[in-house]
């Protein structure tokens, strides 16, 4: 039976699932090989583990499925995965040290969320601008009235 590795990665909203499998150093994206993924600095973000890990990422294929988020989040999230993958298939601590010293979030999920927006203003925190213009409008028609009294 061969040897198959599953892992999962999530950044912001986009999550991945991968596979690891024993191959010639193959990695797709949703079905698309990594050299074909753009734009140029996603594809970059998603070379970092395969650079770092150097010979053992061309013993293996890499299967990476990615779904929700944006552009850069779904690459963050396919990083982790094969990140992840490539320490869990070979069990290597100092790949995985490698990977912690040069970023955390290659293993380790970012736990921020963006917060949900609520009541009174246009986002989560953000409220409606405080406007006093209708005290000097008040203070206007005081003024105006007092002086047509005593005219």
């Amino acid at each position: 039976m061969k040897k198959v590795v599953h892992t999962s990665g999530k950044r912001k909203t986009a999550i991945a699932r991968g596979t690891v499998r024993e191959g010639e150093g193959r990695v797709r994206i949703n079905k698309r090989p990594i050299e074909l993924y753009s734009p140029e600095l996603a594809r970059l973000k998603l070379t970092e583990p395969l650079t770092l890990a150097g010979e053992l990422a061309n013993d293996v294929d890499i299967n990476v499925k990615v779904i929700g988020g944006g552009v850069m989040g779904q690459a963050e999230a396919a990083r982790m995965v094969i990140a992840k993958g490539l320490v869990q298939w070979t069990n290597d601590m100092d790949l995985k040290e490698k990977y912690v010293q040069y970023d955390r979030t290659m293993l380790v999920g970012d736990p921020r969320r963006s917060e949900p927006k609520k009541y009174g203003g246009p986002g989560a925190r953000a409220r409606k601008q405080k406007s006093y213009r209708w005290i000097d409008k008040l203070f206007i028609f005081f003024y105006i009235s007092d002086l047509l009294i005593n005219f």
